[in-house]
């Protein structure tokens, strides 16, 4: 194996997502990663505590990033606004497309990596969740919000991949105006017979 390291965990990630592709996530060893990478296993376990964490790995630094941006919205402004606004800059974190196409491919065709993806998805959310309280938003209104921006968030990112050319705050702005109309339309009054 190679002794050279230079962008280990990169190659650790795209080694682990061609072999779940090609052979299937339980049929891939941490050996046959670290192997297609051309490193050692010891390598895979500086960077990972399994193989399925060679998927998930990235889910500090996007916490990280939206925290951070969090911090620098305005005082003031409502907790729905400053979540979209903290997601206006997670392009710049953002893998490259086709990888996170690749990604959610295998994820969909393995139960436990679904799994594992609602407990990142839930452990952002009570981060995003306690940013929001720290600014002195009340909890339940922190838990709300971030809710309903997880949801504009997950829309906004099925769109980004699913277009080669399209922007990642434009596809948020209009995710975010397709769960308002929704939520319009449910307090307009019922039609009556």
């Amino acid at each position: 194996m190679a002794r050279w390291e230079g962008n280990t965990r990169g190659r650790l990630e795209r080694a682990a997502l061609d072999l779940f592709t090609e052979q299937g996530y339980d049929r891939t060893t941490v050996a046959q990663i670290a192997h297609r990478a051309n490193l050692t296993e010891r390598s895979f376990y500086r960077w990972f505590t399994d193989k399925r964490e060679a998927l998930f790995g990235g889910g500090e630094e996007l916490e990280r990033a939206f925290v951070a941006a969090m911090a620098g919205v305005p005082d003031g402004t409502g907790p729905l606004a400053t979540l979209l606004a903290a997601f206006a800059t997670a392009s710049e974190v953002f893998r490259p497309r086709e990888f996170l196409r690749e990604r959610a491919a295998v994820i969909a065709a393995n139960p436990p990596l679904q799994e594992r993806e609602l407990i990142k998805l839930a452990s952002l959310s009570r981060t995003l969740t306690s940013a929001l309280v720290d600014r002195g938003h009340d909890e339940p209104t922190a838990r709300l919000a971030t809710d309903a921006a997880m949801a504009i968030f997950r829309l906004a990112g099925d769109r980004w991949m699913a277009a080669e050319d399209a922007d990642y705050a434009a596809l948020l702005s209009a995710s975010a105006a397709d769960l308002l109309t929704i939520l319009a339309e449910e307090n307009a009054p019922s039609p009556q017979p």
